[in-house]
């Protein structure tokens, strides 16, 4: 599947200008032949907006989500997009996956919030592991620090997920995380991993872009700089068999000698 990765901040403080840009990108990529489109965290409405976070947020099955809906049919691709989700009274960093036909497949809320801004803003997910069937993939949303912690991830590739869509703000000086951490996740859970960053200043934050598709191989199918970017590369079903084939981490595992992680 032809996935591409939409680096960008969008237009903080407006959701119908960043669904102008998701517009736009879905036309270019599925002019490239892709069949998913990924944005980056809490692309929908912008990252450091302070408490306009609560003031934008919307249900799963709100206006922005079949404005989306709209977009992925139109354009015959599936998108995953970053927004701010309110439940009620509770307000939730979101990820939500639309297929193709404007289905909505999955919707996964962030669980590790990183620093004062996020726990000031949101409330944590409760659920580790979201997936769904996409175009012969399994596909598993996670968003930004959730990447971090090697156990999140490792539940993603003991439940089968093939490739983990991560939209993230990463953000300067942590750079080595998308350079480094993100490629070695990919080839130590044997999955391909698509990691997609803001860029440039925003609030009290610069972030870094440098998203990539990390393959199961720990190499970088495609990878983007610091700047506005659309980047596309392939998750292939074959290869990642084959890879699975010859890795035997997840193979040699021996939890009974883990107990002390929990």
């Amino acid at each position: 599947m032809r996935t591409a990765l939409l680096q960008s901040s969008g237009r903080p403080g407006s959701p119908a200008e960043n669904l102008k840009v998701l517009d736009e990108a879905a036309g270019r990529a599925a002019a490239r032949g892709a069949g998913l489109l990924v944005t980056s965290e809490l692309f929908l409405t912008g990252y450091a907006i302070g408490d306009d976070i609560a003031v934008l947020a919307e249900a799963a099955d709100g206006d922005s989500a079949d404005a989306v809906a709209e977009i992925a049919g139109r354009h015959g691709l599936a998108v995953g997009y970053g927004y701010p989700e309110r439940d009620g009274e509770r307000v939730f960093n979101a990820v939500q996956l639309i297929a193709a036909d404007g289905t909505r497949l999955a919707n996964y809320r962030k669980t590790h919030l990183f620093g004062c801004f996020e726990r000031d803003h949101f409330t944590p997910g409760e659920q580790p592991v979201v997936q769904a069937e996409l175009n012969g993939l399994t596909v598993g949303l996670m968003i930004c620090y959730d990447v971090e912690f090697p156990e999140n991830v490792r539940a993603h590739a003991l439940a089968g997920t093939d490739l983990l869509l991560v939209p993230t703000a990463q953000m300067h000086p942590f750079q080595f995380v998308a350079e480094s951490v993100v490629p070695v996740r990919a080839f130590e859970n044997q999955m391909y991993v698509a990691y997609v960053n803001r860029v440039g200043p925003e609030g009290e934050f610069e972030f870094v872009g440098l998203s990539v598709l990390a393959g199961p191989d720990g190499t970088s199918r495609a990878r983007a700089g610091r700047g506005e970017e659309l980047v596309l590369a392939d998750a292939d079903p074959a290869f990642l068999a084959a890879s699975r084939e010859a890795n035997p981490y997840l193979r040699d595992r021996l939890p009974a000698l883990y107990g002390s992680l929990v």
